[in-house]
């Protein structure tokens, strides 16, 4: 792969994107640390809060592919800014509107500013970062997961309104220095000219058969691992008699290793240089940790003390997130995709993951039922089963041959300018 010369801006734009990423997700999941104080204000049920938590991830799917390909269109800096700027309203709305209607409306408006981000993420990586993009892709996995533990621990210290208060705030002056700082390229560096129509862009993402195996991969695994950690504190309290402190305990242990999986496993994947193989031994190791979960510990009642569960959790969250960056990051690889249709293939990845984290929980629950064992075995399945599309796909790492063949046509092609 081409070893460009990093700009030190790079952390500016990583640092701003990462801010985006915790914000996004920190007003999220406020919904669920206020649920205690909106379901009885809002007058809804456990149906009406689902609906308002979900809001966000049906933006995504109507508009994470748009957005993407005008990404490659008009650049990612005024795609994700337009969304940022729907959120924002969005965000004052949510403010100033605490009636069920205005709530679901505004939680949806909220979801534009990730859909974009999410959607343009492997462009404006691949720009900055180069041969380093999942690492960036792995702090950006980390910031979300830090997004939720900060919802968790500080929105309840606040009102609702105070609480929605402060969030619309943060996330003007977000979009505000998302105006002033972030660029499209660093100084000296062009983006492929926009030639063809965004019907074009798209086509040519959704044309590659590459592309739908790094979708499909990363939607099997994340909504595997998405929900079984959602599924941890109702587990625990329903079949081992865990207070819901307790539980609540196990569950951030879950959350904080797979912040900490999805910086240091990119890491450790750009040093070793080939990523298939590190991909699949990864996904069998966290699927081992997910088996060992309900297998054991709940099907057997065998859990351990708390310190060796919550140090099991925090490994097996940590080995549940590793493959969401590097995969994500794939694309930049293709040489079909490259710098040019990075953002098409970025929302087309974004739509098939969220359609897979919604769908597959959904099924499976209606197989499972109330049969907690059943309903964990089968997420574990699923995830296990994310191996098939690694293995279908190319190596894409620095020292596989594709990527190598990639650095000699750049070195050829750069010569040949120079001439």
């Amino acid at each position: 792969m081409e070893k460009m010369k990093k700009p030190a801006y790079r952390w500016v734009i990583l640092v701003i994107v990462c801010l985006v990423g915790i914000l996004s997700n920190y007003m999220q999941y406020q919904i669920s640390a206020l649920a205690v104080f909106l379901m009885p204000m809002l007058k809804i049920s456990q149906t009406g809060f689902s609906t308002l938590m979900m809001m966000p991830m049906l933006t995504a799917v109507f508009l994470s592919i748009p957005m993407g390909t005008y990404g490659d269109r008009i650049g990612p800096k005024k795609v994700v800014l337009a969304g940022l700027a729907v959120a924002v309203i969005g965000a004052w709305v949510r403010t100033f509107g605490l009636n069920f209607p205005m709530q679901v409306l505004s939680m949806f408006l909220l979801g534009a500013g990730i859909a974009a981000l999410n959607s343009n993420l492997v462009k404006i990586f691949s720009v900055w970062f180069g041969d380093q993009t999942q690492m960036a892709m792995g702090f950006f996995f980390g910031s979300a997961g830090v997004g939720v533990i900060l919802a968790q621990m500080v929105a309840p210290m606040f009102s609702v309104f105070n609480s929605y208060l402060i969030a619309a705030i943060i996330l003007t002056v977000a979009t505000i220095m998302w105006i002033i700082l972030i660029k499209d390229a660093p100084d000296g560096v062009t983006l492929p000219p926009a030639t063809d129509s965004p019907l074009k862009y798209f086509g040519v993402a959704a044309k590659s058969r590459n592309v739908w195996l790094v979708a499909l991969c990363y939607g099997f695994s994340m909504a595997a691992s998405t929900a079984f950690a959602g599924f941890i504190p109702q587990t625990l309290i329903n079949s081992n008699g865990f207070t819901p402190q307790t539980a609540g305990m196990v569950a951030s242990a879950a959350a904080l290793g797979s912040i900490i999986g999805s910086i240091v496993g990119p890491a450790i994947s750009s040093r070793l240089g080939k990523w298939k193989g590190f991909l699949v031994l990864t996904i069998v190791v966290g699927a081992c940790f997910m088996t060992y979960f309900w297998a054991v510990v709940i099907m057997m009642q065998q859990a351990p003390t708390l310190a060796i569960l919550l140090t099991i959790m925090f490994v097996s969250g940590a080995f549940g997130a590793i493959n969401g960056p590097i995969v994500q990051a794939m694309p930049f690889a293709l040489p079909d995709i490259r710098g040019k249709y990075a953002g098409s293939a970025g929302g087309l990845v974004s739509t098939i993951g969220l359609l897979c984290a919604f769908f597959i929980p959904v099924i499976i629950s209606a197989v499972a039922g109330g049969n907690y064992v059943l309903n964990l075995g089968l997420e574990s399945l699923i995830f296990l089963l994310s191996v098939v599309f690694v293995l279908l796909i190319p190596e894409l790492g620095p020292k596989g041959e594709i990527a190598q063949s990639i650095a000699k046509q750049d070195q050829l092609a750069a010569a040949q300018a120079q001439a």
